[in-house]
């Protein structure tokens, strides 16, 4: 049988309307033509689909069957066709953002609640960009955001800048290191380093200051939060390299300090990575703009 949508709305209609007139009414066509294409479809059947001479028209056991199909399948096309219009609008859609800055979770978070209620639609989920390569993943739309402190030349992708920040030396108040005015590279040997559970050129310590320098920590200590980084510090386990932002905004305890990177200081900026074609999609733009708000709102602290 060659079972069309067509076949399965005209089932559902007659069904409902209890006869071929009020059904071809219903379906916007004439009655002649629903009667020609009921045939058709009991001629590929081989079966009788009503039960003639009923009021009103009944189906028959045969013609249940294809009813329940009707059923099951046309809410599915409608709910897809529904979709679909949301996605040439611009009201749905997919966002799967990938982050290569790690402490960016607790900066995400707020700007992602806000938008969850602005477009219910899209689909929002979130990857550990940190174990892949996710600008590579991004061109291959295995991602649709990434978010990065690492601008690329890449054919098709947009890098929209969110803000700037310092990355910035914390130690505790009775380390050593406390009463320089900055810190430089050296200071680092004989330290324990804490950080994020990153491979180091991911990380703003190593690939803007230690590595350039062949300076090398004397141990390098992990952790996943930035509240037991700071815990750490604090009880003058080891030292620390955080965006400046961080620190103010977790303000876990007043027991350590922040020093600038070098007498200059080290200041990053933070990027959205998008595909340049979905850039200017509705949902996407009211991203990157609550990013911007959240971002200045950081800065401000």
């Amino acid at each position: 049988m060659h079972i069309e949508f067509r076949h399965l709305r005209t089932i559902k209609a007659i069904h409902e309307a209890g006869g071929l007139s009020a059904a071809a009414d219903r379906l916007n066509i004439t009655q002649s033509a629903l009667s020609h294409q009921i045939k058709g479809l009991e001629d590929q059947a081989q079966v009788e689909l009503f039960i003639r001479r009923s009021k009103p028209l009944k189906l028959s056991a045969a013609g249940m069957k294809l009813l329940g199909l009707a059923e099951q399948v046309l809410p599915q096309v409608a709910a897809l066709e529904a979709e679909f219009a949301g996605i040439e609008q611009g009201r749905a859609g997919r966002l799967h953002i990938a982050i290569e800055c790690h402490a960016c979770f607790e900066w995400l978070f707020p700007v992602l609640e806000k938008f969850r209620k602005a477009w219910p639609d899209v689909d929002v989920d979130i990857l550990p960009g940190l174990a892949f390569d996710a600008l590579p993943a991004l061109q291959k739309e295995k991602v649709d955001l990434v978010v990065s402190s690492d601008p690329a030349d890449l054919a098709g992708v947009d890098f929209t800048p969110l803000f700037d920040y310092d990355a910035v030396f914390v130690a505790s108040n009775q380390h050593p290191l406390a009463s320089k005015p900055f810190v430089d590279a050296e200071d680092f040997r004989g330290e324990t380093l804490i950080t994020y559970p990153v491979e180091r050129s991911r990380l703003d310590v190593f690939s803007q200051l230690l590595i350039p320098a062949k300076v090398e920590p004397a141990e390098v200590r992990q952790a996943e939060l930035t509240a037991v980084i700071l815990l750490l510090v604090a009880s003058n386990r080891g030292v620390a390299v955080l965006p400046d932002w961080v620190v103010r905004e977790v303000k876990y305890s007043s027991d350590y300090v922040t020093r600038p990177l070098t007498e200059t200081g080290i200041t990053r900026r933070l990027y959205a990575a998008t595909r340049s074609n979905e850039t200017t999609l509705p949902y996407m733009a009211h991203l990157l703009k609550l990013a911007g708000i959240e971002a200045v709102k950081l800065q401000r602290q």
